[in-house]
C-alpha cells in the first residue's frame, strides 16, 4: 500500500518544495494522537504512524486504508486507476475551494460535488444519492442544517466531516452480504475528522447528536464498541421516530391506559378506577371510585389550578347533569415535570412495537441485526414505561370541605411514594393511613358527627340510612368504604349504652322497637339512631319494668335458692309488646333457678290502646 503513496503524489501533486513543513504538519497530526490516547486508534500511537504520515502527505493514511480495505473489495473499482481518478477529482475541488485542511482526510472529501460523488455511488446499489443529499453532504443536508443552527460545530463543518467519515468507512458494506456488515468505530471516525489545533470531544458531540437525528445513519447497541455504518435504507431509530410522531394523542393515551390498568388492576379499595375519561362517563352512584385524570392539564405545585379546575368539573357534574354524590371520588393527576417523558415513552412503545409486528407479518424488510435492534429497542422501553408512568402519576388529590358552611371544596394533595411496593398498594395505603377512605370506624366519631349536624333538642333521632346518604354526598362527611362500614360502627355502638339509641321507627311520643345497650341491630330504612341522653330519659320514662325487674334479679327474694321460704311471687307492670319477650324471658329464668323445684306461671295479659288512640276515644 505504502508504494501506492508514491505514485498517488507523484502523479497529482508536484514535488515537495518545503520538507520542513511536511515534516511540522506530520509532527502536528503525530502529537494529537499522542495527546487524545485511546481516543484513538492504537496505532496511531506507534512510532512508524508518523513514518506513514510523512510518505502519504499530504493524503491521510486513512484515505489510502479506507480505499484498500473498503473500497477496492467492489466491482469494478480499479486498484491505482479508481484511486487516481477519484483523487484527481477531490483534489481538484478541494483547490478550487481553496480549503485549508492540512491534509486530505475521509471528512475532507467534498461529496457535495457531483463529479467526486458521482465516482464512488457508481459502484454502489441504487439509493444512495439521496442518503448523501438528505444526511451527509450538500445545502439540505442534515448536517448542514445542524452547522447552521450551531456556530460551535459550524467553525470546524464538524457535522459533515463526521458523517463524511462513517459514509467512506461504511457505504461499501451496502454491497456485502447482510451478515457482513463494515462500519467504523469510534476511534476511526475521529481519525478521519481530527485535526492539529481540535479536540475530539466537540467531534463526540456531534456524533451523538446524529445519530439521533440522521435517517440513515445507524449504530449498533453494544455500548463496549459502539460501531456506526450508513444504510441506503432508513435506520431503526429514525423509521421509529417517523412513526412515533404519527402516532395520535388518543392512541398514545389508550396506550398508557392499558399499561396503568394492570398497574392498578389488582386494586381492592375501590370498586371503579376510571382511566382518563369525562365527568360524564363517571358513573353518580354509592361506590367508591378512583378517577385518574388525563395527562393534560397536569398538576404542579407552582401552579395546581389546572388540574383543580377540572377537578371541579368531576364534582359539579355527571356530563349535563348534576353529580350528587361527590365524596365517592378521588383523583389522581400527571406530574408536569415528567408528563412529556411518559408521552414520549408511550409514543416509542408504540412505534417500536409496530416495527417488530412489521417484520414478523413480513411488512418490513429487517436484516438480522436491525430485527435483534427492534425486539431489544421494545423490550427496553416495555420495562422503563411503568416506571415512567409511576413517576409520573405520584399526586394523589382529595377533595374535602372543612364545614358545611366552607364556600368551597379545598384539594388536599399527597405524594405517592414510587419506590415502594406496588402502584396499586401505595395508593391504597396512602389512602387507609391519611383516613381518606375509612375501612372502619369508631361509634364515639359517629356520635360526634350525630351531635354536631343530626340531634336536635326537638329532634334527637336520626335516621341511620339518611346519615349514609349524606355521607355520600356532602365533602364535609368522612369517605367511609362502603355501607358495611357504617353498619359494623352501628353494630359496636349499639352494644353500648354510651354512644346511641336504637328504634325502628317513632310513633308521637314513642320508639318502636326501643333499644340502648343491647340487641341486635339491622341497617334499613327504618333505623334510627337517638341521641344518648334522651335514650336514658326514654327507656326511664316508658320502660320502668327495665329498672324494676333487673335489680330485683339479683336478690334472693327473686332467685330462689334452698335457704328461702318464698314460693310465689306477684306483680303489675305496663310494657310495650316488644319489652314483654325480655320480661317473660327474665322471670322465667328467675323462677326457674332452682332445679329441684316445681314452677307454675300465670300470665295475665291485656291490651292498652297507644296514647294518640285513646285521646281521640276520649274526645
Amino acid at each position: 500500500m505504502e508504494e501506492t503513496f508514491d505514485i498517488v503524489r507523484c502523479r497529482l501533486f508536484d514535488p515537495i518544495h518545503d520538507p520542513a513543513a511536511q515534516d511540522t504538519v506530520c509532527r502536528a497530526f503525530a502529537k494529537i494522537y499522542g495527546d487524545e490516547g485511546n481516543k484513538l486508534p492504537s496505532e496511531t500511537q506507534e512510532g512508524r504512524y508518523f513514518d506513514r504520515l510523512i510518505r502519504a502527505y499530504p493524503i491521510h493514511p486513512e484515505i489510502f486504508d479506507r480505499i484498500y480495505e473498503d473500497w477496492i473489495t467492489l466491482d469494478g473499482f480499479s486498484q491505482l486507476r479508481g484511486i487516481l481518478k477519484f483523487m484527481a477529482k477531490v483534489i481538484a475541488r478541494l483547490w478550487k475551494e481553496n480549503n485549508r485542511d492540512l491534509m486530505v482526510q475521509p471528512g475532507s472529501l467534498p461529496l457535495y460535488d457531483g463529479c467526486s460523488r458521482n465516482d464512488l455511488t457508481c459502484y454502489l446499489p441504487p439509493g444512495w444519492e439521496v442518503v448523501i443529499e438528505r444526511d451527509i453532504d450538500g445545502d439540505r443536508a442534515e448536517t448542514t442544517d445542524l452547522e447552521n443552527r450551531d456556530q460551535h460545530f459550524g467553525q470546524i463543518s464538524a457535522a459533515r466531516r463526521v458523517a463524511r467519515t462513517i459514509f467512506f468507512g461504511s457505504a461499501p458494506a451496502s454491497v456485502a452480504t447482510k451478515t457482513n456488515i463494515r462500519s467504523l468505530d469510534r476511534a476511526h471516525v475521529l481519525l478521519g475528522c481530527l485535526q492539529p489545533g481540535q479536540t475530539s470531544s466537540i467531534y463526540i458531540e456531534v456524533l451523538a447528536q446524529l445519530v439521533e437525528r440522521l435517517h440513515y445513519l445507524n449504530h449498533s447497541s453494544n455500548q463496549d464498541a459502539i460501531r456506526f455504518w450508513f444504510d441506503s435504507r432508513s435506520n431503526l431509530r429514525r423509521e421509529m421516530e417517523n412513526r412515533k410522531h404519527r402516532i395520535d394523542d388518543q392512541t398514545k393515551r389508550n396506550k398508557i391506559a392499558e399499561v396503568f390498568g394492570r398497574m392498578v388492576g389488582n386494586m381492592a379499595l375501590f370498586d371503579g378506577i376510571h382511566l382518563f375519561v369525562s365527568p360524564a362517563e363517571v358513573p353518580d352512584d354509592s361506590a367508591l371510585r378512583l378517577v385518574v385524570l388525563p395527562p393534560q392539564p397536569e398538576y404542579s405545585r407552582e401552579d395546581p389550578h389546572p388540574a383543580f379546575e377540572l377537578l371541579q368539573e368531576y364534582l359539579r357534574s355527571q356530563g349535563s347533569q348534576p353529580r350528587y354524590r361527590a365524596n365517592r371520588l378521588i383523583f389522581m393527576a400527571a406530574d408536569q415535570n415528567v408528563r412529556t417523558l411518559m408521552s414520549d415513552a408511550a409514543r416509542s412503545a408504540l412505534a417500536w412495537d409496530s416495527l417488530v409486528d412489521d417484520e414478523k407479518e413480513g411488512r418490513l424488510d429487517l436484516d438480522p441485526s436491525q430485527k435483534k435492534q427492534a425486539e431489544k429497542e421494545l423490550q427496553t422501553i416495555q420495562e422503563a414505561f411503568p416506571r415512567i408512568i409511576r413517576e409520573c402519576y405520584r399526586w394523589l388529590l382529595c377533595p374535602e370541605q372543612e364545614t358545611p358552611t366552607a364556600p368551597l371544596p379545598t384539594i388536599t394533595v399527597f405524594s405517592l411514594n414510587t419506590t415502594a411496593g406496588t402502584m396499586s398498594s401505595e395508593i391504597e395505603r396512602t389512602c387507609i393511613e391519611n383516613e381518606l377512605v375509612l375501612t372502619s370506624w369508631s361509634p364515639i366519631h359517629l356520635r360526634t358527627r350525630l351531635k354536631e349536624l343530626y340531634w336536635t333538642p326537638k329532634q334527637p333521632a336520626a335516621r341511620a340510612i339518611t346519615f349514609w346518604e349524606d355521607t355520600l354526598r356532602y365533602l364535609y362527611l368522612p369517605r367511609l368504604r362502603n355501607r358495611d362500614v357504617l353498619t359494623q360502627t352501628i353494630h359496636s355502638g349499639a352494644a353500648s349504652r354510651d354512644f346511641f339509641g336504637t328504634a325502628y321507627g317513632q310513633s308521637g311520643g314513642e320508639f318502636e322497637g326501643f333499644h340502648l345497650g343491647s340487641g341486635t341491630v339491622q341497617l334499613d330504612k327504618t333505623l334510627l339512631l337517638i341521641e344518648p341522653k334522651a335514650a336514658r330519659a326514654y327507656e326511664k320514662a316508658y320502660h320502668p319494668i327495665t329498672e324494676a325487674v333487673l335489680p330485683v334479679q339479683n336478690s334472693l327474694a327473686f332467685n330462689p335458692s334452698p335457704l328461702s321460704t318464698t314460693t310465689s311471687f306477684h306483680g303489675t307492670a305496663e310494657v310495650s309488646t316488644v319489652m314483654f319477650a325480655q320480661l317473660a324471658d327474665q322471670i322465667v329464668a328467675a323462677l326457674a333457678a332452682n332445679p329441684q323445684a316445681t314452677v307454675r306461671v300465670t300470665v295475665e295479659i291485656s291490651t292498652i290502646p297507644p296514647a294518640n288512640d285513646r285521646n281521640k276515644k276520649e274526645k
